[in-house]
């Protein structure tokens, strides 16, 4: 039996659809994002709300694909095709676009997608490491400031940063308090609850109600374990989940491997703990601060990208994984090719079985998945799927 309060923490989908009409019709202006590298922070501090757009499910890529080339990620395809199809409220009340250059295939996305709306693009250094990078990076931070204040008529002070850091901390402390609960052997919360906890954040419309809500499931899955209720016995297979973000309507690897009899017990995706391991300094001049924070993002789309190892590391120790699978959209280049050292790393470093699933947002590859991932569990533990 899940925890009660997932009921609130599903039911917020259509809890915000609903506030972020009610906010646009009372004149609060809107700042959609994408990915998680956007500085929530400024558009808070913009006395704006953030919130991430929609672009995990199957339904709109038809449409996309009219404009888009069908061999091309299924992420970059699902957020045109919303956009294009009006289909997302947050996209539809979003005043502003935030984009960034993270890969090849967005970039020229966003191109068609700037056509819309109003948006701002902050290029990303292609390497996190040196001070001229940080710099780069900065100046990126201080021209988004600079669009929001032209857009919206108001002045992002430093003490409005501060606020909003301090918000933003709390809330990615809340669900890094949420993640880490997971470490316990057995998994309180299965793999489908954690990630549709996580995920759902982005769209927050009050933010202060969304961490308050985190807070009461925290407190419930604490008693839970206390009472030895867990979602799955010792015995289960604790995967750890890493690659390409996963959101509702994306998550059938997570649903393919628990059906099986594994734990997905930590997401190190961009939706899971990847946004959530390093928080904003609270004492340093803002915009380096937050530039530092965002800068250290484990992301494929850098070069190199070493932390991205460092955190499986940590994550496969921290919550006694038997084994990782790697999750890559088709056509995601940079995420496929690093597949490779993440193989690699996993099997020579850390002795654990190591599983790479490239597939799309599709139903049609459901049955091979399945295949492949009972084969997978079975090196682990042979009576898992029996």
């Amino acid at each position: 039996m899940r925890p009660k309060v997932m009921e609130e923490v599903e039911a917020l989908r259509g809890v915000n659809s609903v506030k972020i009409k009610e906010a646009h019709e009372a004149g609060k202006k809107v700042v959609g994002m994408y990915c998680v590298f956007s500085p929530s922070e400024i558009a808070l501090a913009a006395d704006a709300i953030s919130v991430t757009l929609c672009g995990t499910t199957q339904e709109p890529i038809e449409e996309a694909e009219k404009h888009l080339p069908r061999n091309l990620c299924p992420l970059i395809k699902s957020s045109y095709g919303f956009a294009i199809t009006d289909k997302c409220p947050y996209f539809y009340f979003s005043d502003v676009l935030l984009a960034e250059t993270t890969c090849d295939g967005k970039k020229k996305m966003y191109e068609l997608m700037g056509k819309i709306k109003p948006m701002h693009i902050m290029n990303l250094p292609q390497t996190a490491e040196g001070e001229e990078a940080l710099e780069m990076w900065k100046k990126e931070m201080i021209k988004f400031k600079n669009f929001l204040e032209e857009q919206f008529h108001v002045e992002i002070t430093d003490e409005k940063l501060r606020e909003a850091i301090k918000l933003m901390n709390r809330e990615r402390d809340a669900m890094k308090r949420l993640h880490k609960l997971n470490a316990h052997k057995p998994a309180p919360l299965t793999g489908m609850d954690m990630m549709l906890a996580q995920w759902l954040k982005g769209f927050n419309v009050d933010k202060e109600a969304g961490i308050e809500l985190i807070e009461r499931l925290i407190e419930e899955v604490e008693e839970r374990i206390k009472e030895g209720k867990f979602a799955f016995d010792e015995s289960a297979p604790r995967i750890l989940l890493t690659g390409c973000p996963v959101g509702s309507g994306s998550e059938k690897v997570i649903k393919i491997l628990e059906e099986a009899g594994a734990s997905v017990v930590a997401l190190e995706n961009c939706t899971g703990y990847k946004g959530l391991d390093v928080m904003v300094d609270e004492d340093k001049d803002p915009i380096t601060a937050l530039a530092e924070k965002y800068l250290q993002t484990p992301c494929s789309c850098m070069t190199p990208n070493n932390k991205r190892l460092d955190l499986i590391k940590r994550l496969a120790e921290e919550y006694s994984v038997d084994g990782v699978v790697d999750l890559t959209w088709q056509a995601c280049h940079t995420y496929n090719i690093e597949s490779y050292f993440v193989k690699n790393f996993v099997k020579d470093e850390l002795n654990l079985p190591f599983l790479q699933i490239e597939t799309d947002y599709s139903d049609s590859d459901i049955g091979q998945i399945k295949v492949r991932v009972e084969a997978f569990l079975e090196t682990i533990n042979p009576t898992v799927t029996a």
